[in-house]
């Protein structure tokens, strides 16, 4: 039978960074490409303990149907930690558990903008807010992005010119792909923007526990006076990516929006999931916890950073990031990237093309992502060594 897809989903294609996965099947590839956390960082022994306390006292609400805002008890943990942890004033917003990070951006998409409206990202981006925006028939415009953030004369020319800009999203923390950092300057600029031009914000932030350097910065949202900023968070990066736990933290009337749309969805984000999350945050030290994962990815970004610095030919470029999971690698000019990553994954190393995060993937880029999380210590090692070997060679 031939299958006729909606305009919504029938351009859209397979994420590159899965397929790249694919081949990380093969026990002799050593994989940068995934953006999954450590698996040793997450807290087995204390979510198995609740687990059973959970199925011994609490199984029927844990098995059963319930309201579409969130398990009341996370609502409230969390409402307490981004008050505290980011100074985000929650008298003034209402928070939604999602199932997972990325609903939350499906969510705002889709009550926000309708086919044809312009989301402004960062160019680089993610590639799931991308797909996103594509499917709802978005038009994406890019804002080249530096060392401390988006370009700001791009993003203002853009929102001077296309009265259609319904949305900025934006990564500003440890940003995915490029491991960057927005400066307090420009979140300001960037707010004033959003301000002026009455276009709301969305913060994307499932990293900003995971500094592990430098200094922190205040998040958009907390900066918020207006209400314009809708800001995401997760507790994959900190807890468990399998939980499939988001937040947002919206204004009244953003909230209640999501909430109906959220139950045409999936009703509610699964209960024995938030439960676990809940009894985790009561029971268990948080900050202990999360400052381990930043010690391990402290010491996992600083042994790549030095293969990368002591292999890695002088005409290649890289991020050096504060945290997350991610650092961009730019090959210098006149290079094949494409090709570059053939090789590599010939080598058994596999890195995703910078191409997969930008608005237009058929434009040129020089780039590709790596992540430092999930390889091991001799896999970073090894793993480091070959690509700088193939970096060497583009200077023949």
């Amino acid at each position: 039978m031939d299958y006729t897809f909606s305009n919504r989903v029938g351009g859209l294609k397979p994420s590159a960074i899965r397929e790249i996965l694919k081949s990380a099947g093969d026990p002799g590839m050593i994989s940068f490409s995934a953006g999954n956390p450590a698996v040793e960082s997450f807290p087995v022994e204390e979510l198995r303990r609740i687990s059973d306390d959970i199925y011994a006292h609490d199984a029927g609400a844990a098995l059963q149907y319930s309201v579409t805002e969130g398990y009341a008890p996370l609502r409230e943990q969390l409402k307490k930690r981004l008050s505290e942890r980011f100074q985000i004033d929650m008298t003034q917003n209402e928070l939604l558990v999602t199932t997972g990070g990325q609903q939350g951006i499906d969510l705002v998409t889709k009550i926000l903008c309708n086919e044809g409206d312009t989301v402004i990202c960062e160019e680089p981006s993610f590639i799931g807010a991308l797909n996103a925006f594509r499917s709802y028939g978005c038009n994406l415009k890019g804002v080249p992005l530096e060392e401390d953030g988006p370009n700001l004369e791009v993003m203002e020319e853009i929102l001077k010119t296309d009265k259609r800009v319904k949305l900025i999203y934006l990564i500003p923390t440890f940003q995915n792909p490029a491991g960057s950092t927005t400066s307090l300057e420009k979140r300001k600029a960037i707010l004033e923007l959003a301000e002026r031009y009455h276009v709301v914000i969305f913060e994307d932030n499932p990293y900003g526990e995971l500094r592990f350097a430098g200094e922190e910065v205040p998040t958009l949202k907390s900066l918020d006076r207006s209400g314009c900023v809708v800001y995401g968070g997760s507790v994959s990066k900190i807890l468990s990516a399998g939980l499939r736990i988001g937040f947002i933290a919206a204004a009244p009337e953003i909230f209640g929006k999501a909430v109906v749309v959220k139950q045409t969805t999936d009703v509610h984000t699964p209960i024995y999931n938030q439960m676990l999350a809940a009894r985790f945050f009561e029971q268990c030290d948080l900050d202990a916890h999360i400052e381990k994962i930043r010690a391990l990815y402290r010491r996992k970004c600083g042994l790549m950073l030095a293969g990368m610095d002591e292999s890695f030919a002088d005409c290649v470029q890289y991020t050096r990031p504060e945290g997350g999971l991610f650092l961009w690698v730019t090959l210098p000019e006149g290079a094949d990237m494409p090709a570059f990553v053939k090789r590599a994954i010939e080598r058994k190393v596999a890195v995703v093309p910078g191409s997969t995060f930008m608005t237009d993937e058929s434009a040129p880029c020089r780039s590709f992502r790596m992540n430092y999380s999930t390889p091991s210590d001799e896999q970073i090692k090894k793993g480091v060594a070959i690509l700088g070997e193939l970096t060497r060679s583009l200077k023949g």
